[in-house]
């Protein structure tokens, strides 16, 4: 009975471990990478422009 009990414990850690990256993984479906890739763009532009120095 105590192995089954150890057995148990890696079970529940797996079944939690699923929950978890259900949980962590339900926005990513939402969110695009719109506003991500708009703001590397901007970065890159401001990059690509020649520096003055005044």
């Amino acid at each position: 009975m105590a192995a089954l009990a150890w057995l148990l414990i890696p079970l529940m850690a797996a079944i939690g471990a699923g929950l978890w990256g259900s949980w962590a993984n339900r926005t990513r479906k939402v969110r695009s990478d719109g506003p991500e890739l708009d703001g590397y763009a901007r970065f890159r532009e401001a990059m690509e422009r020649p520096h003055t120095r005044t």
